[in-house]
């Protein structure tokens, strides 16, 4: 997969040399460009953003450099065979981020990730980008950050590992939260005992039926405590 990023804050995503999603890169499974978007902006004080129009408070960024900004990677995505990469613009006006979307990107040949600032992108970018790429709006959640670049590195996080051979050990995946619309089970490790809490007796028992029943009624028991809506009406 190749992935993309349009920031202002091309630092942020050294954080991408590190862990699993670094190791991956190494090994090319995971091919990554940052761009700078103040370098598609051409005045001498490299400006992203003015005043909105309408008024109000804030700064909107300018939709010049960010067009040069996706012109140049779809380009560059062409010529490399890549014809419907998809851009996402991480925002709390879009679609919630779900480990089911997470499952669909890392399908993908190529993601490109517009960071925004500020009050947010100039619309007829995300307009214009939608006659070039399949767009998608994403959000995080309920709640509003002060830009992209952290909605972006969660999102590539949860992706990166779904893609073949990141993660170790791919049955790791099968148990997650959410793999299976649940919450995950409790976890417990060596030693049975610690500070007088022990680990459930059952995980003792080498009972693997007796096991399986456990960890699914502990998913149910967390979900409806945590978080119902994601119950099966019937459950």
């Amino acid at each position: 997969m190749r992935i993309d990023i349009v920031t202002i804050f091309p630092e942020f995503f050294s954080v991408l040399d590190v862990s699993l999603l670094g190791k991956a890169r190494q090994a090319g499974r995971i091919g990554l460009g940052v761009h700078d978007l103040r370098d598609y902006a051409y005045d001498r004080h490299r400006t992203v953003d003015d005043t909105p129009y309408g008024g109000g408070a804030g700064m909107v960024m300018r939709p010049e450099p960010w067009g040069d900004a996706v012109d140049s990677i779809l380009y560059a995505s062409e010529a490399r065979g890549v014809t419907e990469p998809v851009i996402i613009f991480p925002s709390p006006a879009g679609e919630l981020f779900t480990q089911a979307m997470a499952q669909e990107f890392a399908t993908e040949r190529q993601l490109i990730f517009g960071c925004g600032r500020y009050e947010g992108i100039d619309q007829r970018v995300v307009d214009y980008a939608s006659t070039r790429a399949r767009v998608r709006l994403v959000s995080m959640g309920d709640y509003v950050l002060n830009g992209g670049e952290i909605a972006t590195m969660a999102m590539i996080e949860a992706i990166g590992r779904l893609i073949p051979g990141v993660v170790g050990n791919p049955a790791s995946l099968v148990e997650e939260s959410h793999s299976d619309g649940l919450l995950e089970y409790p976890s417990y490790t060596k030693p049975a005992a610690w500070r007088g809490l022990e680990v459930p007796p059952v995980l003792l028992s080498g009972n693997h039926g007796a096991i399986a029943a456990w960890r699914r009624e502990q998913q149910l028991e967390r979900t409806r405590r945590v978080r119902p809506d994601l119950l099966p009406p019937a459950v």
